[in-house]
């Protein structure tokens, strides 16, 4: 299979976790995959909240009601992909750009469920860049925290965030203690978030590998 035929596989069976309510929706070229495939079972939800400009445009070309958060209050569930899973379903996430609003989603869910093709899965995070949301103003300033802690920061050029904002992909990072680094960078004037989903990490696993679904739950 290819990869794109195996994040298909993950996202179907993250459709076994769909129960009716307002699902959240993440961002990329999986959940892509996913929202087309909600579009079969849209009858069975109240409507979305969406994590992206760009996913909101695709669950409305599918007649899905995107909903506000605010006005939602909790979720069940949401389901987005990962640019890299640890075993400890701690991820790292932003690769699309999306992850303040991901992880704001992400936050307000009782289950969070992740799906991803099996090469996502490793054995230490940071082999992917590390994506950083910054505040314009900031970004040369945390460039120069985030070079201290080790990284070689490269701002994003051209692209916006959703928010208004740019964003750092920090290279060359051995994440050896997720949570520590997630509240260091946290705690850094002008960050807004990081892509690190180490503090609230993923609570379902669901990999598409060539042997099949592989479904890792956390501990």
């Amino acid at each position: 299979m290819n990869p794109n035929e195996l994040k298909r596989l993950a996202a179907q069976a993250a459709l076994d976790y769909v129960d009716g309510g307002i699902i959240g929706v993440g961002t990329g070229s999986t959940v892509n995959h996913f929202i087309d495939l909600l579009a079969g079972i849209k009858h069975k939800i109240d409507g979305a909240v969406s994590s992206s400009e760009a996913s909101t445009a695709r669950l409305k070309s599918h007649g899905i009601q995107v909903l506000d958060l605010n006005s939602t209050g909790g979720l069940d569930v949401y389901v987005d992909g990962a640019d890299e899973s640890n075993h400890l379903l701690q991820l790292i996430k932003g690769g699309g750009g999306a992850l303040t609003r991901e992880k704001i989603i992400a936050a307000a869910s009782k289950r969070f469920v992740c799906i991803a093709d099996g090469s996502k899965l490793v054995r230490m995070l940071g082999r992917f860049p590390l994506p950083v949301e910054v505040i314009p103003m900031a970004r040369s300033s945390v460039a120069r925290q985030l070079v201290k802690l080790g990284g070689t920061p490269v701002w994003r050029e051209g692209v916006v965030t959703d928010n208004g904002n740019q964003i750092l992909d920090v290279h060359g990072l051995e994440i050896m203690r997720p949570i520590e680094l997630e509240r260091t960078l946290n705690d850094m004037p002008g960050v807004v978030t990081a892509g690190l989903f180490a503090l609230r990490p993923a609570d379902i696993l669901i990999l598409g590998t060539a042997d099949g679904i592989k479904t890792l739950r956390a501990a």
